[in-house]
């Protein structure tokens, strides 16, 4: 007699054989634990103070006495005269950069590639991927002194050869791609590495196969490596769709001023100015939801994409 599902199911929980893998994997959970916690406390927590973007905000009362006024924050919001420019800024300098991350990088590991000279090309590996470790507190200040429009020594090189020095940071136009170029500078370092690990997955003897039909390095690049990394780049390129509405909050709060706001103002630092130096702590919120829901939307999609084009799951 066949027993019910639930009976089943009890029988085997409750196994011994269930009971073994449990207890192996205990310890696997018990560690990874913390991380659970520093979750919900630091990421699930705050999302408490949504409710800051429906609300008069009053710091004296509170996020739970402060009254309701519905979408006024978001309808305020649309009426600033700085809102679809701050938008176009952080879509146009976050595009900028997703590009400029998927070409410097491929470019350089097809670059390290041909080193055969193995010191030389781990240093340059290393050499490349140590921007990556420094923060925007301490690159801000060494680019503010290299770009300086009188003694920076990128103007000095200008001069030399007869331009005039140009105010990086002090000029809208210029602005946004000295945002792009500096960023692209302190991360392709690591792109590097993801794709030289790429080139290496290839099957070696795919180039022997092309030496005998007489191909040379450029064919064997065209041909072989840039066939063989194309999985990856579909997938970086994907995944990094969901950062469309990140341009980098560090980066353009250590390095603009008012003379380049027109031009480098971006949401997160938009939000900043709006919560923390206007005190209008509702239209902030509500720029910070907006942004969040748009973001979700681009990260979701770019997880299908990676799905459909690059086979990537995430569970």
């Amino acid at each position: 007699m066949l027993q019910p599902v639930s009976a089943r199911n009890r029988a085997r929980v409750f196994s011994p054989k269930w009971r073994r893998v449990f207890m192996r994997r205990l310890p696997l959970h018990i560690m990874l634990l913390p991380c659970v916690i520093l979750v919900l406390i630091f990421s699930y927590g705050p999302m408490v103070g949504i409710i800051v973007a429906f609300q008069k905000y009053n710091p004296r009362l509170g996020m739970f006495a402060s009254p309701l006024v519905g979408l006024k924050n978001f309808t305020d919001l649309l009426e600033l005269p700085d809102t679809m420019q701050v938008l176009f800024n952080t879509v146009y300098i976050a595009f900028m950069k997703i590009i400029g991350g998927l070409i410097v990088p491929i470019f350089y590991a097809l670059l390290l590639n041909e080193v055969r000279i193995t010191p030389v090309k781990r240093t340059v590996q290393t050499i490349i991927y140590m921007p990556n470790f420094l923060s925007w507190i301490i690159l801000s200040g060494i680019l503010i002194d290299i770009l300086s429009p009188s003694s920076g020594i990128v103007n000095q090189i200008i001069q030399a050869f007869g331009g005039t020095p140009v105010f990086f940071l002090g000029n809208e136009k210029v602005f946004p791609y000295v945002l792009v170029v500096t960023d692209v500078w302190k991360s392709f370092g690591f792109g590097t590495i993801i794709y030289l690990a790429a080139i290496t997955s290839i099957d070696p003897t795919l180039y022997e196969a092309a030496i005998v039909d007489g191909a040379g390095r450029l064919r064997q690049t065209w041909h072989i490596t840039l066939p063989g990394m194309v999985s990856i780049i579909v997938l970086m390129a994907t995944l990094s769709l969901g950062n469309v509405l990140n341009a980098g909050f560090e980066q353009v709060l250590m390095l603009y001023g008012p003379i380049v706001y027109r031009t480098g103002d971006i949401l997160d630092t938009f939000v900043y100015r709006l919560g923390l130096e206007d005190g209008r702590y509702g239209v902030a919120s509500a720029v910070g939801l907006f942004k969040s829901a748009v973001s979700f939307l681009f990260i979701s999609c770019s997880y299908l994409f990676a799905y459909r084009f690059a086979n990537y799951r995430v569970f």
